[in-house]
């Protein structure tokens, strides 16, 4: 069974741009707006008030698929990297207050970890499967939006516990770990979770960010419309010890263009161990 992202039917997305990594792929251009900067004065004292021609924007430019099979979704880009990109625009401060280093977990086509290298050095993970770790070198690539931060793209496989040396190496200089649209499929879902677990064992790592999307279906078991993959997910959470999970209310400023609809999550864990 195929699937394809409800973001492509929002906005026109798809430019002409040449795919470099697949040609069945296509070229979409995200466009955002750039955060104001800290409260700033006149010599007066008053406010100084951007004006809506004023705004700076950007353009981050992605190739990716535009269907894939379930095991695959991660070669398109779905809400949850969105929304997880306009949360690291809106923290971006602290990030580059605290010089935090930003592991990210299954970044697909690298939507969010060109925003976050904006801000911060960044290790790009997701599993050797299918052109996805080469697609998202090309897409890193393609955005230098930064000369100052690193991105280094490496495999994380949640199905092994093992780590690859790149990654060990960079973990003790990490504090911060994001992730969005992982949770999809219950057996992945659980795998993703034990790889949590391993990574919280390094104590020095604070926080986690997951951005996802709730998928409500209509289950006989239930006799109810419910989100099967979000209630298993947060059920996997529940048994892991040493963490604390806070929903974040996602009214914090939108940055990027897209729908934000109220079925997006995200969750703010803390290593606690």
């Amino acid at each position: 069974m195929e699937v394809s992202s409800e973001l492509y039917s929002e906005f026109e997305y798809e430019t002409d741009s040449k795919p470099t990594v697949d040609p069945c792929n296509v070229v979409s251009k995200f466009s955002f707006i750039y955060p104001i900067s800290p409260t700033v004065t006149d010599s007066d004292g008053d406010l100084v008030v951007r004006r809506k021609s004023e705004e700076k924007r950007g353009i981050i430019e992605i190739e990716h698929s535009k269907r894939t099979e379930l095991s695959l979704v991660g070669l398109q880009v779905w809400r949850g990297a969105l929304l997880l990109a306009d949360w690291i625009l809106y923290i971006r401060e602290e990030l580059i207050k605290r010089n935090l280093k930003i592991l990210e977990l299954g970044s697909g086509t690298g939507l969010t970890s060109i925003v976050a290298s904006m801000f911060s050095d960044v290790i790009c993970t997701d599993v050797n499967k299918g052109n996805i770790l080469k697609l998202l070198e090309s897409n890193i690539n393609r955005n230098n939006l930064s000369n100052r931060y690193t991105a280094l793209v490496t495999e994380i496989d949640f199905t092994q516990r093992d780590l690859n040396n790149e990654v060990i190496s960079a973990l003790p200089h990490v504090k911060t770990i994001i992730a969005a649209d992982v949770i999809y499929d219950d057996q992945l879902t659980q795998d993703f979770v034990k790889m949590l677990d391993v990574l919280l064992a390094y104590k020095h790592i604070e926080t986690v960010y997951i951005a996802l999307e709730k998928r409500y279906v209509f289950t006989i078991a239930d006799c109810d419309v419910c989100a099967p993959c979000y209630d298993f997910f947060m059920d996997c959470l529940g048994k892991l010890k040493g963490i604390s999970v806070e929903e974040l209310p996602i009214n914090f400023p939108q940055y990027f263009q897209y729908e934000r609809v109220k079925e997006l999550v995200l969750l703010k864990i803390k290593n606690t161990k």
